[in-house]
């Protein structure tokens, strides 16, 4: 039994997150999460639909050019 004590030692000198840094990084996740869902409700809920502009479609298509005659 004693060749498991080295397996069980530890080290005063490591610094480790412990569960206080679990439990936090849990929570901006939890957090992040919720963020995305609502933004992703947000974004649904938008109805874009860009109206044409009537002086960009006349300037777009010029007049046919006329026949020469002669």
């Amino acid at each position: 039994m004693t060749h498991l004590v080295p397996l069980a030692e530890v080290d005063e000198n490591k610094v480790t997150p412990g569960v206080l840094g679990f439990i936090v990084f849990a929570v901006m996740a939890l957090a992040v999460w919720g963020l995305m869902k609502s933004m992703s409700k947000q974004m649904n809920k938008v109805d874009f639909k860009e109206a044409p502009d009537p002086q960009a479609e006349s300037e777009a298509t010029p007049a046919a050019p006329k026949a020469k005659q002669g």
